[in-house]
């Protein structure tokens, strides 16, 4: 079968084709909801031993302390994304008046960490109340940290905030703004599916060629009333 006969298919069953489209377009116009406004503030903070003066000190227990630190970067990075850092931030917002489910803390917030170094994100639809969140959440981190460090015995690692919160709109993902179109292609690629099938399932001979197709002769023709015969027949 050549590009041609695809085509002609596709011509004969075109309500098979735009049937699915034009019911996603529907709804997807119905159901469609605008993507909610977020911010995102972020923060990095450096981990560090407390220098000591000792004349004793040698290089291999400086790097003892680096490497510690890197450790406490680590654990600290994934402590605050859990269910008790947000709930400690919850509750020194109650404290000001401001109320914030952990649940809301804990599905907006990210870390990540490199070397001594954090950096913690979180992302909020309110701008106002997110910049309390993050200065919250680096009250906790900075005074409440020895609560993710078991290791240290109940002491309180040393964190610096090197930045001061900075809220910034957050645009629309592409995911978003590509979902509709998305759904368009999937039900034209269906519709087309669709129309083959039926013509598949149709037991309708229309031409000749269908006919050399099953290894039946073809004794004759006859022309139909279909525009452009007018070529073929003779004229009175």
């Amino acid at each position: 079968m050549d590009l041609r006969s695809y085509w002609q298919i596709l011509k004969r069953r075109w309500i098979y084709v735009i049937g699915p489209v034009v019911i996603v377009l529907i709804l997807g116009l119905i159901t469609y909801n605008k993507p909610p406004t977020n911010y995102n503030a972020g923060v990095r903070f450096i981990v560090g031993q407390e220098p000591t003066i000792a004349a004793t000190d040698s290089d291999e227990e400086r790097l003892a302390n680096w490497k510690t630190s890197e450790y406490v970067v680590n654990t600290l990075a994934d402590w605050v994304r859990g269910g008790q850092f947000a709930q400690l931030v919850s509750q020194d917002l109650l404290e000001e008046g401001i109320v914030v489910e952990p649940q809301a803390i804990v599905g907006g917030t990210t870390s990540d960490s490199t070397r001594s170094m954090m950096t913690l994100s979180i992302i909020y639809p309110d701008p106002v109340v997110l910049e309390h969140i993050m200065l919250s959440a680096a009250n906790v981190l900075i005074n409440q940290n020895e609560l993710g460090l078991p290791q240290l015995g109940g002491e309180t690692a040393q964190l610096v905030q090197l930045d001061q919160p900075i809220v910034n709109r957050i645009s629309s993902t592409i995911i978003n703004q590509l979902d509709l179109p998305l759904r368009i292609a999937l039900a034209i690629f269906a519709g087309i599916g669709l129309a083959f099938l039926v013509e598949y399932l149709d037991p309708t001979i229309r031409n000749s060629d269908e006919l050399e197709l099953m290894d039946l002769p073809v004794v004759g023709l006859i022309p139909g009333n279909k525009r452009g015969w007018g070529d073929i027949l003779p004229r009175n």
